[in-house]
């Protein structure tokens, strides 16, 4: 199978926005302030769309397959993301919703906020191109920790990470649940 990444284009964004949302859950109706899966998909694709939260196709990678997205990536800097959630709180403010966003890496760490494969493409090889391509854009950067976090019960992922290198390292918390924040030095 050949698979492509590819920075992401505004345009993705539909096809983007359920991957995303499929991995992040209820973080994605906390960070759109919306409970109906239609105005949370929709907020999701603007973000995608936008230029200034973390999920921007600025900070998004797309694996493709056969021309088409087949899965995603989105990897910041931790010191980007103040800025980041500052500026949605600040757009969900004027919306009339009040949110705090926490932050999900330290400011010394590269951070892979989501990766997400289509359900229909899964057990090909490409969420660990993915990884591998989160650790090739580490690495042309100078090297440093890469990061993420995982919800303390999906046994299954935490193998996964732990054989791709990540290792737990220290509790997190996102929305009030427990998440292991997990990290990988890239040279």
């Amino acid at each position: 199978m050949n698979i492509s990444i590819r920075q992401a284009q505004p345009e993705d964004a539909g096809k983007i926005a359920p991957l995303i949302i499929n991995a992040i859950g209820e973080i994605a109706d906390h960070m759109t302030a919306q409970k109906e899966p239609q105005a949370v998909l929709k907020k999701v694709e603007d973000m995608i769309r936008g230029e200034h939260t973390r999920h921007s196709h600025r900070y998004t990678y797309t694996a493709i397959v056969n021309g088409e997205i087949a899965g995603a990536l989105v990897l910041y800097h931790g010191n980007q993301a103040e800025t980041l959630d500052r500026y949605l709180i600040e757009q969900l403010k004027s919306e009339g919703h009040e949110r705090t966003i926490e932050p999900e890496a330290h400011l010394d760490e590269w951070y892979i906020d989501t990766v997400s494969v289509d359900p229909a493409c899964q057990g090909h090889g490409i969420g660990s191109k993915l990884f591998e391509f989160a650790e090739e854009l580490v690495h042309s950067q100078g090297g440093g920790k890469l990061s993420l976090n995982v919800d303390i019960g999906k046994e299954g992922a935490i193998r996964l990470y732990k054989r791709l290198g990540y290792s737990i390292s220290e509790p997190w918390t996102i929305i009030g649940e427990p998440f292991h924040h997990m990290v990988k030095t890239v040279y």
